[in-house]
């Protein structure tokens, strides 16, 4: 092995057929290179990040190589899948909000490791604005501040390497520029080399000096990053397929009003996320809900959705019913699809894409009741639409997390419901399945009828159908 290599593979190819690229592995990154693995969703990145963690037993006795002093134990891999703590099978969207309410749920100064290095500790409390969340419980944390504490929980013992899968998906402009700011200060100032796993060109950093490119299971080798230059392909809705989406049933509602909040306040101990909100939906309208990490846009979000059992204490109004007034939580849902970022944790198991689907027909019930044969082919027709007609029977723990995405998307509008709610809908996609989701979008809202609220942090996610806006303003 040469002397400047850090990890090196040659003709890789794992034992396991689920575990192979089309061609066999050949990498060899050399110290004091800054590298980003780049493809599309689904490309295979994850595959070849997990060789090159050893994760995969090699044909032919071949294994890859560490060098410079390296070992395993110097080697960090961070991914935000699990968002909110281990993955436990058990999980259910509700959990989180449910679990605020027990005196014995963890803050984040009780799980964060002890930090021997005075410097470095001061570094992650005044990059991440650790400060701001040490006291909170854990989940309580927006989706924002989970991965700020995650890469600082993780960042904490220094390591010599650190790969990090995804990392600026769910941030605010402010914490993204944060973050590279840090991740170059990592690089310059301590010298821990970076390898970021991103599906967009637009996602690589200036301090990357080397690309691998990931495309249709093909690794292909390492180049400077002034070589690489992506072709993303766009993807719109045919005009066959538009009509499809058009002509599905609905699960239409009469009310004029969809949602209304009168003066209502939510609070976590001593915290509010916010106080005496004043926020009214009728039908036809097309909200942004915006804010910075931590401002409570998905807390509000869960109060809309019947997920947050504080809601039963404060006046909220849905489809025209105020709640508590007699409806179930069955009956406001079916009325509503719902995608958020975390969501991916309430299928911890192994699901076939269909099923999970099929789920958004039934929501937190929908894995205990049989698909029938008509409710098959009413997901099939959304599957279709977002272009994932061919995994339909995959397994989708072992999807990416881009194609996980766009399973749950799809089981958002299966039901072609009267409100959408897209909590960062293009949340770890590549760019021509941002195209994709963007058109399908359109489409649905061209009915007059259709709701939507979408959350982003960023001003070119929002669709141009957007017609109104409403921000929150996170409390100190």
């Amino acid at each position: 092995m040469n002397s400047e290599s850090v990890i090196k593979i040659e003709n890789g190819v794992a034992c396991a057929p689920e575990n192979r690229l089309s061609n066999p592995v050949c990498v060899d990154i050399k110290r004091g290179w800054q590298v980003a693995v780049v493809g599309n969703n689904g490309s295979g990145k994850s595959l070849l990040v997990n060789t090159l963690l050893r994760q995969y037993p090699l044909m032919d006795n071949k294994f890859v190589e560490y060098g410079c002093g390296i070992t395993g134990s110097d080697i960090r891999y961070i991914t935000f899948r699990d968002s909110y703590g281990t993955a436990d099978p058990a999980y259910f969207y509700q959990q989180r909000w449910n679990s605020t309410e027990m005196d014995d749920s963890p803050v984040v100064s009780q799980l964060f490791p002890r930090i021997a290095d005075a410097e470095w500790k001061e570094t992650l409390f005044k990059l991440f604005d650790l400060g701001f969340i040490w006291e909170k419980q854990l989940v309580t944390l927006s989706s924002g501040e989970m991965r700020k504490y995650q890469l600082a929980k993780a960042l904490a013992g220094k390591p010599r390497l650190t790969i990090i899968d995804s990392p600026f998906i769910g941030l605010d402009p402010q914490t993204r520029s944060m973050l590279c700011n840090l991740l170059e200060n990592l690089v310059s100032r301590w010298g821990i080399q970076i390898i970021l796993v991103v599906s967009r060109e637009k996602d690589i950093p200036e301090f990357i000096t080397h690309v691998i490119p990931v495309h249709n299971l093909t690794c292909y080798p390492v180049i400077p990053k002034e070589e690489y230059r992506s072709n993303p392909e766009e993807k719109v809705l045919t005009e066959d397929l538009k009509q499809l989406l058009l002509s599905q049933p609905s699960a239409g509602t009469t009310s004029n009003e969809i949602v209304k909040c009168n003066g209502i306040t939510l609070q976590y101990g001593n915290r509010k996320i916010f106080n005496q909100l004043e926020w009214t939906i009728m039908k036809g309208e097309r909200w942004a809900l915006l804010g910075e990490n931590g401002a409570g846009k998905s807390a509000l979000l869960s109060m809309v959705y019947a997920d947050n059992p504080q809601s039963y204490a404060c006046d909220i109004s849905l489809f025209g019913n105020r709640r508590g007034s007699g409806e179930s939580i069955w009956e406001i849902k079916k009325h509503i699809g719902y995608v958020s970022p975390e969501m991916h944790r309430s299928y911890a198991r192994h699901y076939p894409v269909i099923d999970i689907v099929a789920s958004g027909l039934h929501d937190t019930i929908g894995l205990y009741k049989k698909i029938h044969d008509d409710e098959r082919e009413r997901c099939i027709v959304w599957l279709k639409i977002f272009g994932l007609e061919h995994i339909k029977d995959n397994d989708f723990f072992n999807l990416s997390s881009g194609e996980q995405r766009m399973v749950l998307l799809a089981r958002a509008f299966v039901k072609n419901p009267s409100l959408i709610i897209l909590d960062e809908p293009l949340h770890g996609l590549d760019d021509s399945n941002r195209s994709l989701v963007m058109d399908i979008i359109r489409t649905f809202c061209s009915n007059r009828d259709k709701t939507m609220i979408i959350v982003t942090h960023y001003p070119e996610e929002l669709p141009d159908i957007i017609d109104k806006q409403f921000r929150l303003i996170r409390q100190s």
